[in-house]
């Protein structure tokens, strides 16, 4: 929504533009998308007969071409909307999506499943050009609060697209995938009468490959140097979140018997905190103990959280676990805000680009690594708790990003 003065110079908030509508819907119907098939996609995979060693590595591989092509696409994405406009390549992405959604279930092979999966990560770059689309409407000085918005769409996608995506699979595996095809397909027809383009003929600038290579965007992270080995945290804490992410299903699977509805909602309460801890208590919670203690506070709860979801004997114990891991959710912006605030206002582009490529790249190497650790402890039997491996090695990181947060921001203070 935007603000406009009154006769009485008093201000009312007037209705989002149209277009601004459909870009905010566009990407709470994309994460929708992707909740919908976690808590069932573990089992899609398991479908084609694999042994539980497989399916984990499978799986594991499944997940991960995701954000390899992904972390290739989306700058290519980026500057072909800079070339030809955002409405068609916004529009030509969800279309993409949807028809990617709509062919996994009817995949013939796991193989065929991984073809599939790589093709919707290059589809998943129109996430970059929502963001472009919403800056090219968007006052200077609203920009920021336009942004927050799609920041606003994740969390809410999040939270409806599992336990929906759970409630469905308990009635057919394949139901999720085709409610996803069905919204991201119902939004590209949507798209097509009410999408406007945003960027002007005049603005448009050529293709220029060099900078659709997204290791130019990691080279920005020397200008994060001001805030030292935090950088490092940053990616410790991102290895161990997707750990979780990507191996939490098939974990509590073959631990506890869970079925789709039970992960589902259990992913509903990790949305639920998020939104908590970052959209309502995370304003006094800074102003009470500071970025720094929202960083070492947080990692101490994760590290201890995620080691007694390795070691926790009853599944109703998760739950539980999920709720007392609250403060948690405060890491990531106390970390950010160190990042922000450590380069000019020209760079900070630059430097949330940077952290923006190598959380992909943690992504695809906790993908591998938890899901590799699965397929080595699959064999174990239901309750033990190695197969919580993936949890154990995620507290490691946690424990490590901790001891390193404490001696860098020791260090920053004393500068």
């Amino acid at each position: 929504m935007t603000e406009e003065n009154t006769l009485d110079g008093k201000q009312k908030i007037s209705p989002l533009p149209r277009s601004v509508r459909f870009v905010l819907l566009t990407v709470f119907l994309d994460i929708l998308g992707v909740g919908l098939i976690i808590p069932v996609l573990p089992s899609l995979v398991g479908a084609f007969g694999l042994n539980a060693s497989d399916q984990a590595h499978w799986y594991g591989w499944v997940i991960a071409i995701y954000g390899v092509m992904q972390f290739f696409f989306a700058p290519l994405i980026g500057a072909l909307s800079d070339r030809y406009g955002r409405r068609p390549v916004l529009l030509t992405c969800v279309a993409g999506l949807g028809l990617n959604f709509l062919a996994m279930p009817f995949a013939p092979s796991v193989l065929w499943l991984l073809v599939i999966r790589a093709v919707g990560g290059i589809t998943a770059g129109n996430l970059s050009v929502a963001d472009a689309y919403i800056a090219d409407v968007s006052p200077p000085a609203q920009r920021s609060q336009a942004l927050g918005k799609i920041g606003a769409m994740f969390g809410l996608g999040f939270i409806c697209g599992p336990v929906l995506g759970g409630v469905l699979g308990e009635v057919d595996l394949h139901y999720p995938f085709y409610l996803a095809a069905a919204v991201s397909l119902g939004n590209f027809i949507y798209g097509c009468f009410s999408l406007p383009e945003s960027l002007a003929t005049e603005h448009r600038k050529p293709l220029r490959l060099g900078a659709a290579n997204p290791f130019t965007g990691l080279t920005g992270l020397a200008h994060l140097r001001g805030v030292g080995q935090l950088v490092w945290v940053y990616a410790l804490t991102m290895f161990a979140q997707f750990i979780i992410q990507t191996s939490w299903v098939l974990s509590t699977t073959l631990r506890f018997g869970w079925t789709p509805l039970q992960n589902g909602f259990s992913l509903f309460l990790v949305g639920v905190s998020s939104v908590v801890m970052q959209g309502l208590l995370l304003g006094p919670y800074i102003k009470r103990v500071g970025d720094a203690g929202a960083v070492t506070i947080g990692l101490a709860s994760s590290a201890l959280t995620l080691l007694c979801y390795a070691v926790a004997p009853q599944g109703w114990m998760m739950y539980v676990l999920i709720i007392c891991n609250l403060l948690a959710f405060g890491t990531g912006p106390a970390l950010q805000a160190y990042f922000s605030r450590a380069v000019d206002a020209r760079s900070q582009g630059v430097a949330m680009g940077s952290l923006s490529s190598l959380a992909s790249l943690m992504s695809v190497a906790a993908t591998l690594a938890g899901t590799s650790l699965l397929a080595q402890v699959s064999h174990f039997p239901a309750g033990s708790i190695w197969l919580g491996a993936p949890f154990f090695l995620a507290s490691a990181m946690q424990i490590a990003a901790l001891l390193l947060a404490r001696h860098t921001l020791r260090r920053l203070k004393s500068a």
